[in-house]
C-alpha cells in the first residue's frame, strides 16, 4: 500500500482512518492533484470530521452501496439519501461537506483544486470556468470517472509499479473530464489539430526511452518544448497513436524482448533492466500485451532459432 501522505491525513482523518493510501502529481502547472481511497468496514458511528476548507472539490467514486447516507453542508443537513457503488458524487470543500458514519464505506477521492480547472481552461484556450453544477447528496452515473477510478485503484494497490506518466496522465484526464462535464468546459478544436513536429516527436521519444522507469513527469517533458501538458500529451498522441504512458510501455516490453534473446539472463533481471517494477509486473504486462508469458515467448524464439540452425 502507500502511505497516507499529506492529502491521505487531510481526507483520512476527518474519516476516524490511520491510513488512506494516496497517490499526488503535479500533472498541470500549477496545482497538485490527488486520489485517495477511504475504507473502514467497521467504523466508530458519529458525524465525520471538517475537511479542509478551500477552492477545492472532491470528486469521489464510491466502491460500495451506503444505504440511508446523512449528507451535511455548511452546518446543516442537506439530504438523506441513499448512496449506490459505482456512482460519483462531487464536493464543494468551500460549503464544510460532511456526512454522517453509521455503516461501513469504501469511496475513492479525487482532490481537484480550483488552479487545476483554471489551467485547464486556459490551456484548451475556453473561457474559465464557475462553479461545478452538483447538487449535494446527488450521484451521477459517470462511465469515465468509473474506468479511471478503476485504473488508479489498482495502482493504489500496486504503488510501486506507478509510473509517473500514468499518474500525470490518468488525473489530467479526469480533471479535463471534469471540466467538461461539470464545469461546461468546451475544448477548442483548434488546437488538438496538429501532432508534434519532426523534430519535437523525436527528441520526446529519446527523452522517453532514456527513463523506461518511467519517472520523468509529463509536465517536465512538455516543459522542454514550452508546451502546456495537455497540449503536449494530445500532440503526442496524434503523432504516435498512443498517449506517453502507453507508448512507453510498449517500449519497456520491445526492450525486453531484446533481452529475452539471452538464454541464460533471469527473468528478474530483465523485469529491472527493462523499467518494471519487479518480474511479477514485467510478467503481468508483458503477457498482456503480446498475450503469452515472457518465459514461453523466450521458449518459442529459442526453439524457432534451434529449428532454423
Amino acid at each position: 500500500m502507500t502511505q497516507p501522505g499529506i492529502y491521505g491525513r487531510r481526507i483520512g482523518e476527518p474519516l476516524n482512518l490511520k491510513d488512506a493510501p494516496s497517490l499526488i502529481t503535479r500533472s498541470l502547472r500549477s496545482a497538485e492533484l490527488a486520489v485517495v481511497e477511504t475504507r473502514d468496514d467497521n467504523p466508530v458511528p458519529g458525524l465525520c470530521g471538517a475537511l479542509p476548507s478551500e477552492d477545492a472539490y472532491l470528486v469521489s467514486l464510491k466502491l460500495r452501496d451506503y444505504p440511508d447516507c446523512e449528507c451535511w453542508e455548511r452546518g446543516r443537513c442537506v439530504i438523506k439519501t441513499d448512496v449506490r457503488g459505482g456512482a460519483t458524487y462531487l464536493y464543494d470543500l468551500k460549503r464544510d461537506p460532511r456526512y454522517v458514519i453509521d455503516k461501513p464505506f469504501h469511496s475513492l477521492f479525487f482532490y481537484l483544486p480550483r488552479s487545476a480547472l483554471e489551467d485547464i481552461a486556459k490551456q484548451s484556450g475556453a473561457p474559465r470556468i464557475g462553479e461545478l453544477a452538483y447538487e449535494p447528496g446527488i450521484g451521477h452515473h459517470d462511465s469515465v470517472v468509473r474506468h479511471l477510478g478503476t485504473a488508479l485503484l489498482d495502482a493504489l494497490h500496486r504503488p510501486s509499479e506507478v509510473n509517473q506518466l500514468f499518474l500525470d496522465h490518468t488525473m489530467l484526464a479526469l480533471t479535463a473530464h471534469v471540466a467538461q462535464t461539470y464545469g461546461g468546459l468546451r475544448r477548442n478544436t483548434e488546437l488538438a489539430r496538429g501532432g508534434l513536429a519532426p523534430w519535437q516527436m523525436k527528441r520526446a521519444c529519446e527523452r522517453l526511452e532514456s527513463d523506461l522507469g518511467g519517472s520523468l513527469s509529463l509536465q517536465q517533458i512538455a516543459a522542454e518544448f514550452d508546451l502546456s501538458v495537455s497540449h503536449f500529451s494530445r500532440a503526442f498522441r496524434i503523432s504516435t497513436g498512443l498517449p506517453p504512458h502507453q507508448w512507453l510501455l510498449h517500449q519497456r516490453v520491445k526492450s525486453a524482448k531484446q533481452l529475452l534473446t539471452i538464454r541464460d539472463l533471469p527473468l528478474s533481471e530483465i523485469a529491472i533492466s527493462a523499467g518494471f517494477a519487479n518480474q511479477s509486473h514485467f510478467t503481468r504486462v508483458f503477457s498482456s500485451v503480446v498475450g503469452v508469458s515472457p518465459g514461453a515467448w523466450r521458449r518459442d524464439k529459442h526453439g524457432a532459432t534451434e529449428r532454423e540452425t
